[in-house]
């Protein structure tokens, strides 16, 4: 691989990252994500156990399409 594509590459992880930090944070403020229907929390007493199943689920989706559309636009 030569270092051009390399750092093309590295560039378009990085913007992708940086995307999807501000995407979270912004849907996160906004909708609530990450306290979905489905997510688990249990409390006993001073414990809290939070399992975020659907909140994970929902960014794999997300996290595949992503992936697939750049994985396509570097061929």
């Amino acid at each position: 691989m030569e270092f051009g594509s390399l750092g093309k590459v590295l560039i378009a992880v990085g913007v992708g990252i940086a995307l999807m930090g501000v995407l979270l944070f912004v849907i996160g403020n906004v909708a609530g994500i990450g306290r979905l229907p489905g997510d688990i929390v249990f409390r006993r007493g001073p414990v809290t156990f939070f399992f975020p199943i659907v909140t994970m689920i929902l960014l794999s989706l997300v996290l595949t399409v992503v992936v697939s559309l750049l994985s396509r636009l570097f061929r």
